[in-house]
């Protein structure tokens, strides 16, 4: 599992010129799955997520969670994260997890995520989704289940 996680000022998703979901001040999080993903990993890089320390405190550290700073969370499904690139110019998309699964797993991560932030926004899986964000910073972090649950 991937999340890129991106720190925001604000951030919108739209989907058929409609806009599925839009936060302020927050994480836009772009969600992988990959084939050998289940609800243990995904809790786990959730709990990184939601007390991951990456906005300024009074002294400018990067010290506080986004419960410190009422922040909220726009979660895109992109299982293009998993592109494998090493051979030719075509990427290969063969470690992505399958899409009823995956599907299953970025809900389940949605619902995770409700549990502990007050705004949990989201895209729709599978969509062709345009997606809108200032980033704040720039600051963004890469969680990858492989470099987490070892």
């Amino acid at each position: 599992m991937r999340f890129v996680i991106q720190r925001v000022q604000h951030a919108s998703v739209t989907i058929d010129g409609k806009v599925s979901g839009r936060i302020g001040k927050g994480f836009l999080v772009l969600v992988g799955i990959g084939m050998e993903d289940d609800e243990q990993i995904a809790d786990k890089l959730v709990q990184k997520l939601v007390h991951m320390r990456i906005f300024e405190d009074e002294n400018g550290k990067t010290n506080l969670a986004l419960k410190d700073v009422g922040g909220g969370l726009l979660l895109v499904s992109q299982f293009t994260l998993y592109a494998d690139c090493r051979k030719g110019n075509r990427p290969s998309f063969t470690r992505a997890g399958k899409p009823d699964e995956a599907q299953r797993l970025y809900q389940y991560i949605i619902r995770k995520c409700k549990e502990e932030i007050a705004v949990v926004e989201e895209g729709e899986f599978g969509a062709d989704m345009k997606v809108e964000l200032l980033n704040d910073g720039p600051f963004t972090i890469v969680l990858d289940s492989e470099e987490i649950t070892k």
